[in-house]
């Protein structure tokens, strides 16, 4: 079962690798011929039949995928995911849709639980988005530490990932044209798309004014820690906006972060202070908050970076990074009452929680990371920012020696890479 917002990419991913068997099958559960397949009910090998049928397909062919895709669209699809893995375990079986976070919160009573692999699709990467560009960047990405000679090109496309973001279209319409000014009805197709299913996650007319009002505030508000209370300059009380919220993060489009005080395993999160928000892609934040003419203008890549936005990229790729559960980052903030120290994310690696701090400029105090070290059990602290990779000793105020490993924002996605090759070096 793949899960991701709309126009992540989930059908083309299958479509593409459906090549890879001799037999490939695709259903789409929003025209009614296909869904009606399931909703007859019919006995699974029956079912089978049918499927095969309609599609033209030999049902004796060992090597075929089959694709359900839309799945939500039918309750009985989605139940008979438990039938197609107790009695046919040989045949591959794909499902998706756009909607699908929303569905599983109505067939929660009998969804195959146990049965159902889940995968979690998200926006491109940098890398990804470099592999598309160009095979000669996608090899200096593999390789660890990043040839020096390809610092300077990853970092001028790492300025056009962020200026238009990760969305698959936008993205592949980008790399062929070089034409920003062809991107502005795609993002406001997105935009669009997302206000109108916010009719499909509601259950009142009510709370679908509240779904509609976080969807077209919440990128004004993206990579900064926020209040429920009066979300987006509304009037609406803290419940309220927080349901919304959170059926929108269920949904994908946003994800809410929170802190956490621990220094090692388990990162519990702490539900009682305010989270941060992230949304669902850095692009449409630019575009819905108007920054990319900034972008156009900007002298140097430190200009690019300041402020939240610098926060929010890292956070997209360390989302992207984990496809294999919904498990989120968290961030660093000091147990102590009125302390203003925080960590912009924690990494698990290993069995150790790695702090990471985002500085937009080639310098910069890290006072919060050194209060993380100081009651850190491992010696390794990791910064992101505009300089160039390095790993050095460095220490707290008090003393204490630990490992600083500095990274290009570009990446931000391979942190478990370097971390294995900090592991190997001598400093």
């Amino acid at each position: 079962m793949l899960r991701g917002a709309r126009q992540v990419g989930k059908t083309t991913a299958v479509d593409l690798f459906g090549a890879e068997f001799r037999q490939y099958v695709s259903l789409n559960l929003d025209h009614p011929g296909d869904r009606e397949i399931f909703d007859r009910r019919l006995p699974l090998a029956r079912t089978l039949e049918a499927i095969f049928f309609l599609g033209n397909a030999d049902p004796a062919e060992a090597s075929t995928l089959l694709f359900l895709d839309e799945i939500q669209n039918s309750a009985h699809a989605v139940q008979s995911l438990r039938y197609f893995a107790e009695e046919r375990p040989d045949l591959p079986v794909i499902a998706a849709g756009s909607l699908l976070e929303a569905a599983l919160d109505r067939y929660r009573a009998s969804f195959p639980v146990g049965r159902v692999e889940f995968l979690y699709v998200y926006p491109l990467t940098f890398a990804e988005y470099a592999a598309a560009s160009s095979h000669g960047l996608q090899d200096a990405m593999a390789a660890v530490p990043c040839p020096d000679y390809a610092v300077a090109p990853l970092r001028r496309l790492f300025r056009d990932y962020v200026l238009i973001g990760g969305m698959p279209e936008i993205a592949a319409s980008y790399l062929r044209h070089r034409d920003l000014g062809r991107l502005a009805r795609l993002y406001e197709g997105l935009l669009v798309s997302y206000a109108d299913d916010a009719a499909k996650y509601a259950r009142s007319t009510t709370q679908l004014g509240h779904l509609r009002h976080v969807i077209e505030t919440a990128p004004f508000q993206a990579g900064e820690r926020i209040s429920f209370q009066g979300f987006g300059g509304s009037n609406f009380r803290s419940r309220e906006m927080a349901d919304a919220l959170r059926t929108l993060e269920r949904a994908m489009l946003l994800f809410l972060l929170y802190p956490t005080t621990a220094v090692q395993p388990p990162a519990l999160p702490d539900l009682r202070k305010s989270p941060r928000l992230l949304y669902l892609d850095t692009g449409l934040v630019n575009y819905r908050a108007g920054l990319q003419t900034g972008f156009l203008s900007a002298t140097d890549l430190g200009a690019l970076y300041r402020g939240r936005l610098a926060e929010h990229v890292v956070g997209q790729e360390l989302v992207a990074a984990d496809r294999r559960t919904n498990a989120k980052p968290r961030f660093w903030v000091r147990q102590k009452t009125g302390a203003t120290a925080e960590v912009d994310y924690l990494h698990q690696y290993r069995d150790r929680l790695v702090p990471v701090e985002v500085k937009s400029g080639s310098s910069g105090a890290l006072r919060s990371l050194h209060q993380f070290m100081r009651r850190a059990d491992h010696d390794v602290a990791v910064r992101l920012w505009d300089g160039d990779i390095d790993l050095h000793v460095a220490k707290t105020p008090d003393g204490r020696r630990f490992r600083l490993l500095n990274l290009p924002f570009f990446l931000a996605g391979q942190l478990d890479a370097y971390l294995d090759w900090a592991e190997r070096e001598e400093c």
